[in-house]
């Protein structure tokens, strides 16, 4: 089920049933980047809660950063191949802080320094999802990824 619906949705419905954004974003997309859903999950579980809930920068962001590194990634040492990943990466981040002010987890959950210093999730209600912009970030990278995918579909045709 899904596979059939868009990339967005997709990203928010790996959301709802528990995984974390990073996954929820990079999973949507699994099978485009040549991965089987179980490898993206896999590979994109330690990014969420802003890596390991030490609420850093967004799991959601690291998730686009995954899909850009596919579409864009360096494959040799060299400054140049590095610089373009780095620049695709800084305009996408400069985009997600246009929409939601800030890259950093903790800044946009409004939490304190020492708010949250355990590693176990909280527990998913509704209230958990009302009081949080979570899903808005992960629609936007889901949106952000799938632009990316796209172009680079058009390139290479």
């Amino acid at each position: 089920m899904l596979k059939r619906m868009n990339a967005e949705t997709r990203a928010l419905e790996y959301f709802h049933q528990g995984f974390n954004c990073a996954q929820s974003v990079f999973a949507a997309f699994a099978t485009q980047v040549g991965l089987s859903t179980e490898a993206a999950l896999r590979f994109s579980s330690a990014f969420g809660a802003g890596l390991g809930r030490m609420r850093g920068t967004c799991g959601a962001f690291s998730g686009l950063c995954m899909v850009a590194g596919f579409c864009q990634g360096n494959l040799t040492g060299q400054p140049e191949d590095k610089e373009r990943i780095f620049s695709l990466t800084r305009a996408l981040a400069d985009d997600f802080k246009a929409e939601f002010g800030t890259l950093t987890c903790r800044e946009l959950l409004h939490l304190d320094e020492e708010m949250e210093s355990s590693a176990r999730p909280n527990e998913r209600t509704e209230a958990y999802y009302d009081a949080r912009p979570c899903e808005r970030c992960v629609a936007f990278c889901a949106r952000k990824a799938q632009t990316l995918l796209s172009l680079q579909a058009t390139e290479q045709a």
